[in-house]
């Protein structure tokens, strides 16, 4: 009977992305995936036919240039540059097999008309998101945050960063409404105003994340793989094979076999396979999960870039709640043909949200406004699951659904989380194996 340390229940990004740092740390580790692609929930369709097939719409006009020359990410999302994620893949040596491209812009929409996020000293000053007065307090704001250190509490203006609310440093620098809503939405990536009562070192560590990112490419902080995403779990596999783990592609999982309250083994097609730990995406174990909410996705295919974004081939927009009287944000991204995802002059966008009422399309409409002309649109309504444990009993750790934003910021907390869970440890970036070569000189 084959043993595993570790059997990994499908491809999707975050379970690809836990395989990798496991297999990095020695283990002997399993991927089965019920699906006859890689990627899950969240795989690239390719050829564009298959997209066509799958929303049941007529195939594409001839007009769409050659489908196999189309990668559609089902839930297209952004790497920060200088995020744990980019992290996790250089430490997992995944990054040989993969190419990025910075993406070109980041906005936000305010009173109807979308605005460059401004961070800079430059950005600052020409913004026309807010006053001069304003201006002036945000960009001592700004260098309070990027100054910030959590060590030092002469940085920290007499605050505690761990019992100080993020709602009373914006009223320390005395920031107007407008301010606060971008920077807590379009900078610090927050998805709603929960993080004004919460101790301000989150929202402080998130928009020097945004700046450090920044300023490694100046476009934007976003980083998105050539061919789309579903390239990092094919990223995977040929590491997998450089480590001599294993991937099974359109395995039926049939149980779970659990031995005093702990898993044990996987039957899969009348094949056992033991393990000491499993980690799955949500799909294989629905009495394992529960139902936080809903997500609405549009994906839209376009002939043009998104107008008022100075001919970005590639962005993201943001939405902030209070601008359309929500209770979460609603986000807009676009890829294009530059980044080998769509055929010569062809774009997809992708507007979601997390759903609130009965007419979900309905919730999404301000940002498919923004997109217009629209060749095609796909519409999806997905359930948010989450764990319904955290896994230590029991050794099996779930991930949770992906959320509606265009950036992996939640996802990459989730995968962090997880791996906390799984190992006992936060994650590094040095190899627990070269410990001992240090030692040594």
């Amino acid at each position: 009977m084959p043993e595993f340390d570790v059997i990994v229940l499908g491809t999707g990004l975050k379970e690809c992305v836990l395989s990798g740092l496991m297999s990095a740390n020695g283990k002997k580790v399993l991927h089965l995936d019920s699906n006859p692609y890689y990627g899950g929930e969240s795989a690239s369709i390719s050829p564009l036919e298959e997209l066509y097939s799958r929303f049941r719409v007529p195939a594409p006009d001839k007009l769409m240039g050659r489908g196999k020359d189309w990668n559609v990410d089902l839930i297209p999302k952004f790497l920060l540059a200088n995020g744990q994620l980019v992290k996790m893949l250089l430490y997992s040596e995944v990054t040989r097999y993969l190419d990025f491209k910075v993406v070109e812009g980041n906005f936000v929409y305010k009173g109807g008309k979308i605005h460059k996020v401004p961070i800079t000293e430059a950005e600052t000053q020409a913004s026309d998101l807010m006053g001069m007065f304003d201006k002036r307090r945000f960009r001592k704001f700004l260098s309070f945050v990027l100054n910030f250190d959590e060590s030092d509490p002469r940085t920290h203006h007499d605050m505690d960063p761990r019992n100080t609310s993020m709602r009373e440093v914006f009223r320390h620098f005395d920031l107007g409404d407008d301010v606060v809503e971008f920077t807590g939405h379009a900078l610090a990536l927050h998805a709603n105003d929960e993080y004004l009562e919460q101790p301000c070192l989150l929202t402080i560590n998130r928009i020097k994340l945004y700046s450090e990112s920044l300023a490694r490419y100046s476009l934007s902080p976003y980083l998105y793989p050539l061919f789309g995403l579903g390239e990092l779990p094919q990223g995977f596999v040929r590491l997998s094979a450089v480590y001599g783990n294993s991937f099974l592609l359109n395995r039926r999982v049939e149980e779970v076999v659990l031995e005093g309250g702990r898993v044990a083994a996987v039957r899969s097609e009348g094949e056992v396979f033991r393990c000491k730990q499993l980690i799955s995406d949500p799909s294989y174990l629905p009495e394992r999960v529960k139902k936080v909410g809903r997500v609405v996705r549009v994906l839209c295919l376009l002939n043009h870039p998104i107008k008022n974004t100075h001919e970005a081939n590639s962005c993201q927009i943001i939405i902030p709640q209070a601008q359309l009287n929500r209770k979460s944000d609603v986000y807009v991204c676009l890829v294009s043909y530059t980044h080998n995802v769509a055929s010569e002059g062809k774009y997809i966008a992708c507007v979601s949200t997390m759903v609130e009422t009965g007419n979900p399309e309905k919730e999404v409409q301000a940002g498919l406004a923004l997109l217009e002309p629209i060749l095609e649109k796909f519409l999806s309504v997905s359930n948010l699951m989450v764990p319904a444990d955290d896994g230590r009993r029991s050794q099996i750790f779930i991930s949770r659904s992906y959320d509606p934003s265009t950036h992996l910021q939640t996802d990459t907390e989730d995968i962090m989380d997880l791996y906390r869970r799984i190992t006992g440890s936060e994650f590094s970036c040095r190899d627990p194996r070269d410990a001992d070569a240090d030692s040594d000189e």
